[in-house]
């Protein structure tokens, strides 16, 4: 039998390896897979939830991968976790990853963190327009 996920909370809460714990940091950082908000609470642990959901930068750049853990392969790691890349325009993607958590009826509490970090990620990989350099002035 499964334990809950609040007591695997209660277990790993204060110290785990995924924790980065600094001075005068209220609340420590986490660096664990499929935490949206890379903040070590129990709403965003990849850890304890059976259903998480992670998003992260494509390899080549151009685009996100939406990670989720499939709750009915938690005792198979290999097959648990399931990945969508999403190569399409800011805004379709937005519009698919939100298609995906309501059909799924998917951790809807994590809807607005995820489409944050989806936002984030594509505002990383634009291209900065290359800046022109003034004709230079002629004195005569």
């Amino acid at each position: 039998m499964a334990t809950s996920s609040h007591l695997n909370w209660l277990i790993v809460r204060d110290h785990n390896a995924f924790m980065l714990k600094q001075r005068n940091i209220p609340k420590p950082f986490s660096k664990e897979q499929n935490n949206l908000m890379n903040v070590s609470t129990f709403r965003y642990s990849g850890i304890v939830h059976p259903h998480t959901i992670g998003i992260t930068p494509s390899v080549d750049k151009k685009g996100v991968i939406f990670a989720y853990k499939k709750a009915k392969k938690m005792y198979k790691p290999a097959e648990s976790t399931g990945r969508i890349t999403f190569k399409s325009g800011q805004k379709r993607t937005l519009k698919k990853v939100k298609n995906v958590i309501q059909s799924k009826k998917y951790r809807r509490d994590l809807q607005q963190a995820a489409l944050k970090r989806v936002s984030a990620i594509y505002r990383s990989q634009k291209t900065k327009p290359a800046k022109k350099k003034g004709a230079a002035k002629k004195t005569e």
